[in-house]
């Protein structure tokens, strides 16, 4: 089991230009939610595994407070199981090795810098620790069912309807009890439209039979994948968020089926975001155009497949088609009168940034191809020489 944890400076530092970006990092300064996630291990029943917490700080000059501070909190859970922390003076030592031993091209996927590359660390570890099976968790949630390890393992690295199963996708519950994403939409949400589609998507995959089923989005604290599966497949550093749905979009271009459990749940109690609506939005149109040239840009590439858009409805497919500008476009300008409204000025032209930067990027990604630069990724993984011989 792995658990990434995210640290921040200081609340009164806050954040500085240049810091990682991350959805609700914990100030250096107050405990945050990783020792409630923690000690809710004890209600399972099954504990015969390694735990291994990584310490992600947002900024280097904080790296060293931020492996204290975790290695504290590691310490005062007293838990019954194996427990391993990693952090950046890790990295550094395995960034040395793979120097000294020629393995430089895959330092770039093996960074605590970015959810992408934090996700990688995250079965890189299970992969030197020998371990076959990795259960990805995130430190905002907390344990209900004792049984969620026996349901975790239960299907994979094993055959279901004649398939083997190599990624395991659980869901989330909300503080009520239900997966839904239950939200006052306000005029920008609904011109975005993301929760209607998620919901939709949550209601075809999670709320119907049978238990286990192929599945377009991924949860990723709380996935379960299978050593197989995460030594061909990398978490692709070029997209800033939602590098769970990113990764399932990759595995299936490399043949490769998430399966959605819909018993296997987590309690998500998340603290509130950190950073401003205008910035989320920001990142998510980055993540969505790229992830659309990724699929544009497909070519005959031995050992993968082409996917489509089709494969990833509901969500997200809503946002890899040729309407994802103009969506982007007439949500931001509704933000931007509601930040306008409320005094906020630079809300307001942070806001209307975001279009010009969403043309640039869907621009940008025109003239690169987004697909080759995923394939390079799975080469340093050294699983496709033939790649590198494509057009």
């Amino acid at each position: 089991m792995v658990i990434p944890t995210y640290w921040a400076r200081e609340r009164s530092v806050g954040w500085k230009e240049g810091d990682a970006i991350y959805d609700h990092p914990t100030p250096l300064d107050s405990e945050g939610t990783l020792l409630r996630a923690l000690k809710s291990i004890r209600v399972l029943n099954e504990r015969d595994f390694q735990l291994v917490v990584i310490a992600v700080a947002t900024a280097p000059e904080i790296e060293e407070k931020v492996e204290r501070k975790v290695a504290g909190i590691v310490k005062s859970a007293e838990l019954d199981v194996e427990t391993m922390l990693f952090s950046a003076s890790h990295l550094k030592k395995v960034h040395e090795l793979m120097a000294s031993e020629d393995k430089k091209e895959c330092i770039d996927l093996l960074r605590l810098r970015g959810y992408s590359c934090v996700r990688n660390i995250c079965v890189f570890v299970p992969h030197i620790l020998g371990a076959d099976v990795a259960i990805l968790i995130d430190d905002d949630e907390v344990f209900e069912d004792a049984d969620f390890i026996a349901k975790a393992t239960e299907f994979i690295g094993r055959k279901y309807d004649g398939e083997e199963v190599l990624a395991v996708a659980g869901y989330y519950l909300n503080e009520n009890g239900d997966y839904h994403i239950k939200k006052p939409l306000r005029p920008w949400m609904k011109a975005w439209n993301q929760y209607e589609c998620m919901n939709a998507a949550f209601d075809k995959i999670i709320g119907t039979e049978p238990r286990l089923k192929h599945t377009p989005f991924v949860f990723g604290g709380n996935m379960v994948l299978h050593r197989k599966i995460w030594e061909k497949v990398p978490f692709d550093p070029n997209v800033p968020r939602g590098e769970d749905i990113d990764f399932l979009i990759n595995a299936k271009m490399l043949r490769f089926n998430f399966f959605l459990d819909n018993q296997l749940s987590i309690k998500h109690l998340p603290p509130p975001k950190a950073h401003p609506i205008w910035m989320q939005l920001r990142q998510d149109i980055r993540r969505f155009i790229y992830e659309r040239a990724k699929i544009e840009h497909q070519k005959e590439v031995e050992g993968m497949q082409r996917v489509s858009v089709e494969d990833f409805d509901p969500y997200p497919g809503c946002f890899l088609r040729a309407d994802l500008e103009e969506r982007f476009e007439r949500a931001c300008k509704l933000l931007a009168e509601e930040y306008k409204a409320k005094g906020d000025e630079k809300g307001c032209e942070e806001a209307l940034k975001n279009i010009e930067i969403a043309r640039n990027e869907a621009m940008r990604w025109k003239k690169l191809d987004a697909f080759q630069l995923f394939c390079d990724h799975t080469k340093s993984l050294g699983i496709a020489d033939e790649m590198g011989k494509q057009e």
